[in-house]
């Protein structure tokens, strides 16, 4: 509406009433959501959609009066009321902000138009895989023929600026923009990238359809005529090129089945993988461990793991966690990191603290499985030391004396001292997981650990899945008061 109004495409009616409308049912349809509520009325995000919206009820009003008064008495009135009405709006909205009566910028949308900003500031926003960039891998993976035809259909946009091209070149700017800073809002680019390509797709297809022989008798005085506005082998040019779209089509059909089958229909709780023999291999530990503590700790257990299971602990295994996929309370998340960094007796007074009684990590060493906690711990240091609590876990501690992230014996302390490394690699020293590699070879890594030979002190093994992906520890007791 604000670009229609200054390219001099704003029409008294069209815009006015689109967006009223779209705005207007829009917002009251979305607070009826209880977790959205007044959000779209009361956070700074959206105070320039309720600005935009404002500013066509004014353009609609200065034209209803420059039409029924005389120039100048419009002129004396409508810079009165402007004054007026930009102060008054102004004083509104600082008072309202002051009072908290309109919400602060989060974090995330910080780190939309600073695209640093997390990452030097909040790192549990920094840490969440949505959040992070999109690759050019990824971008080719999920719209594939889109990305080339995309710009075809943004050129034939400009080619004829009305109000509908005008608003899908906005769209499509400002989505290839967020889509590029977070992966997540690839779900906004992907309706545009669809209305864009099929209009460079349709207009191409269009122009070249017209230009293929149809084999239709001609008379010669007409076919003559013709020729003259023609390039050679025209027809044959126009067939060539709608064969290849056509191809490009097919192939994006089979391209879209493949990825929504196998990268988009299998449940995250339920791994699968190939063998040597190209059979499929079935990784079944997360429902595994989740039924076993379903079934074999008490209702009332309290399980201490990081947020990112926190969802599925609750609804498969039904028990309280600490933290979960709502990464909104960071003291509470940087306190589990804390633990996790820490050495076993510090970790066990914070572990006190939360009243913990299971302690679950998620570990690929034994099957290869890379997403598991020792790839992330580096984000649980991050997020650890970011709270004054947390101010001795220093993320250089954690690194080789050459400055390296390592499991080996080039390890630092830190590393081979806090409750992850000592979780994840407790007996696996003593494991052999790969022929003609030593005990305790980390698939993931490709490094042998450096600390095979130690006991846990204030945790006891009570769950190891089946191929180890999933390990849970029991939280000892206190010793009774005079024992040693």
């Amino acid at each position: 509406a604000v670009v229609s109004t200054q390219s001099g495409h704003y029409g008294r009616d069209r815009i006015y009433v689109a967006y009223s409308i779209t705005y207007s049912v829009g917002t009251i349809l979305s607070m009826q959501i209880p977790f959205v509520g007044f959000a779209p009325v009361e956070t700074s995000e959206h105070m320039a959609a309720l600005g935009v919206f404002g500013l066509c009820q004014i353009l609609a009003f200065v034209n209803y009066l420059q039409a029924n008064m005389s120039p100048a008495s419009f002129n004396v009135l409508f810079r009165g009321v402007m004054t007026i009405g930009l102060t008054a709006a102004g004083l509104s909205f600082g008072i309202a902000s002051f009072f908290g009566k309109i919400a602060p910028w989060t974090g995330r949308f910080y780190s939309l138009l600073d695209p640093s900003y997390a990452k030097n500031n909040i790192p549990i926003i920094a840490s969440v895989s949505e959040h992070q960039p999109t690759t050019w891998a990824s971008f080719y993976f999920d719209l594939q023929l889109l990305v080339f035809m995309f710009p075809v259909g943004l050129y034939y946009c400009f080619r004829e600026l009305s109000d509908a091209n005008i608003f899908v070149i906005l769209y499509s700017v400002t989505s290839i923009y967020f889509a590029g800073v977070m992966v997540r809002l690839m779900l906004v680019l992907a309706p545009i990238m669809c209305i864009m390509s099929g209009i460079g797709i349709s207009t191409t297809l269009s122009t070249y359809m017209k230009n293929i022989d149809s084999g239709e008798h001609v008379p010669a005085t007409v076919k003559n005529k013709k020729k003259a506005a023609d390039y050679p082998i025209k027809s044959e040019i126009a067939t060539v090129m709608v064969t290849i779209i056509a191809i490009f089509l097919t192939t994006f059909v089979f391209h879209c089945t493949w990825v929504t089958s196998e990268a988009y229909s299998s449940p995250s709780i339920v791994l699968a993988a190939r063998g040597h023999d190209g059979n499929r291999i079935i990784f079944d530990d997360f429902r595994e461990a989740y039924n076993w503590l379903k079934f074999n700790t008490p209702e009332d257990a309290k399980i201490m793991s990081w947020w990112d299971y926190g969802y599925q602990l609750t609804a498969m295994a039904n028990r309280t966690i600490l933290v979960d996929n709502n990464t909104w309370n960071n003291t509470h998340i940087s306190r589990v990191g804390q633990a996790m960094a820490s050495p076993e007796e510090h970790s066990y007074t914070i572990m006190k603290e939360l009243d913990v009684d299971y302690v679950l990590v998620i570990f690929g060493g034994m099957s290869g499985y890379s997403s598991d906690d020792i790839n992330k711990f580096l984000w649980m240091i991050r997020i650890g030391g970011s709270t004054p609590e947390g101010a001795h876990i220093k993320e250089g501690d954690y690194y080789s004396s050459s400055g390296e992230y390592k499991v080996d014996k080039d390890a630092s302390d830190a590393m081979h001292n806090s409750l992850m490394y000592k979780m994840c690699y407790y007996r696996f020293g003593e494991v052999m997981t790969e022929q003609g590699k030593p005990t305790g070879w980390d698939r993931v890594r490709n490094q042998e650990i450096g600390n095979k030979d130690f006991e846990l002190d204030v945790l006891e093994e009570a769950f190891t899945s089946e191929h180890w992906i999933v390990r849970i520890y029991k939280v000892k007791d206190l010793d009774n008061r005079g024992n040693k």
